[in-house]
């Protein structure tokens, strides 16, 4: 896969000034980041090039804002990232411009300058050439390391990829090549675990899927309007009962694609939503009028179990129940640990992404063992939903 890309081992950064497209959108608190994951994915591209001799030069965006707003600044990012590298990051108060121009003018080989957050330019999100024109003027190469923002075409994500030399960076370079393991090329059988409440929200994704692997699961709150398209009594469970056609319609693409479509065969149901609330596990033939379903039960566990234990690779988004609360997590934590423990025996390679999944899996202590965790969201989503990212598709050698 990565022929078609060029990475940072197609290209000598000594000297150059390398604008590195990067996600520094990091959750903060108080103006303290909670969260430095993020930071800690980008480093070995940045040392990299500053050990290279290159001149890095970070370009990335913070929140919403909608112009300039102090609260939205990158300035405190850049002391944390500084302190992970353990190296300077020095800061200049824009992206473009007077301020952005001498900052760079300034720079000797090996260091490492961070841009002001590049939608307080409402041009960015524009893709506005005049914008993209203004960038490209501060560098020499444009290294897009953000697979997170690549399924966004604004000027910092795609339009400097018209530009000026591209290349992807290590982050971007490591996610291309799981997705590919994951879904372009993958060693079979594959399986895919598909979870979270809504099924109006992973249609496409459901479709692109079923054409595409071996053997489907389908659970979360997603999974009650697929059991309730069926005939089946689901209580005051949550589910779009409004979709009942097109669950049934993604059935029957599936037989036609030769692909197994797992749904729960039995469920934890209790009568309310909350954090150890008294359930049972029922069949799916007798559940309660009044009962909400909360998680798959014990014997859909074990199939599931059974179903990883025949694929050679997984792609998973999504938990199975309602994980945030136990003893609703049981499904989902079960699953991951059986999953991890496969990839650790090197019988499986496991892919997963997206915000819930990535904290069902850490909270399961699973997701180090898994072969690649994306904690990319959007595009994740629409990469597995077969939409061409724009980003990416910047990166391809002509």
């Amino acid at each position: 896969m990565m022929k078609l890309f060029r990475t940072l081992d197609d290209v000598d950064v000594k000297g150059k000034r390398v604008l590195l497209r990067v996600d520094l959108n990091v959750p903060m608190e108080n103006g303290r980041i909670t969260d430095g994951t993020r930071l800690e994915r980008v480093a070995p591209t940045i040392t990299e090039i500053s050990d290279k001799g290159g001149k890095a030069i970070l370009l990335a965006h913070f929140g919403r804002p909608k112009g300039r707003d102090a609260k939205d600044s990158l300035k405190p990012v850049a002391a944390e990232l500084s302190r992970i590298l353990n190296k300077p990051v020095a800061f200049a108060d824009d992206c473009i411009g007077e301020a952005a121009e001498k900052a760079v003018a300034a720079m000797k080989d090996g260091d490492i300058l961070c841009l002001e957050n590049t939608r307080f330019h409402k041009a960015e999100e524009n893709n506005d050439p005049a914008f993209v024109a203004a960038l490209a003027k501060l560098g020499d190469i444009w290294v897009n390391d953000a697979f997170s923002a690549a399924h966004r075409a604004h000027a910092s994500t795609e339009g400097l990829g018209h530009k000026l030399p591209a290349y992807a960076g290590r982050t971007m370079q490591a996610e291309l090549d799981a997705l590919n393991k994951a879904l372009e090329a993958p060693t079979k059988p594959v399986i895919a675990i598909i979870g979270g409440a809504k099924v109006s929200s992973k249609i496409d994704l459901l479709e692109n899927l079923v054409s595409k692997v071996d053997a489907l699961v389908i659970g979360g709150g997603m999974a009650n309007t697929f059991l309730h398209a069926q005939g089946i009594g689901i209580g005051k469970s949550l589910a779009e009962k409004d979709l009942a056609a097109t669950a049934l319609r993604i059935m029957e693409k599936a037989e036609a694609a030769n692909c197994a479509i797992i749904l729960p065969v039995d469920a934890v149901v209790a009568h309310q939503f909350a954090a150890n609330a008294p359930s049972h596990a029922y069949g799916l033939d007798a559940i309660p009028a009044e009962g909400m379903i909360l998680d798959v039960g014990p014997r859909s566990i074990a199939r599931i179990h059974a179903a990883i234990d025949d694929a050679a690779t997984l792609v998973w988004n999504g938990p199975l129940g309602a994980f945030e609360m136990t003893p609703f997590d049981r499904g989902t934590v079960s699953a991951a640990r059986h999953a991890a423990e496969r990839t650790k025996a090197r019988k499986l390679i496991s892919v997963a992404g997206g915000g819930d999944t990535v904290a069902a899996l850490n909270q399961a202590g699973a997701a180090s063992d898994f072969s690649y965790v994306s904690t990319a969201g959007g595009a994740f989503l629409e990469w597995m939903e077969g939409k061409p990212l724009p980003g990416v598709a910047v990166l391809k050698i002509k």
